[in-house]
């Protein structure tokens, strides 16, 4: 049965959050769908928590084709905030939603995009593209 908090919740503007490279550092690369090897991103945990708030907030990744990989992300963002202690009390990261089909969000957070202005990159601008975690590599073996 629904509840009234359940219809306020439906109201609240989608925020889709990718996994590699938001969620997940991803520094390892691609291991597999159900494979997670590397650290959470500072701040992730913090983010997601306050934007539960104002947001329904859904997590869609290429992972998000496969069962397993779906649990393997669940239980990546599961261990983390676990770990953590929050003064709520409630197991928050299991508002989160899962959707299996990229939803139509008002705004998706992914590391590998480019904002669309109304004019088209160039294909240089396009091929020159580098995740943020490209450029935290190379100023690290710069410094």
């Amino acid at each position: 049965m629904a509840t009234e908090g359940d219809d306020v919740s439906r109201r609240k503007p989608i925020l889709c959050l990718d996994f590699d490279g938001v969620i997940h550092s991803y520094t390892s690369g691609w291991q597999g769908a159900d494979t997670i090897r590397d650290d959470i991103v500072p701040g992730t945990l913090e983010f997601i928590y306050d934007a539960l708030a104002h947001y329904r907030v859904a997590v869609y990744s290429s992972r998000s084709s496969s069962m397993a990989g779906v649990d393997a992300m669940k239980a990546f963002i599961q261990k983390h905030a676990r770990e953590k202690v929050w003064d709520s009390g409630r197991e928050w990261w299991l508002e989160i939603e899962w959707p299996p089909n990229k939803p139509a969000a008002f705004l998706t957070i992914d590391d590998r995009a480019i904002t669309f202005n109304g004019t088209w990159p160039t294909l240089a601008e396009i091929g020159q593209f580098q995740p943020w975690t490209a450029k935290v590599s190379k100023r690290e073996a710069a410094e």
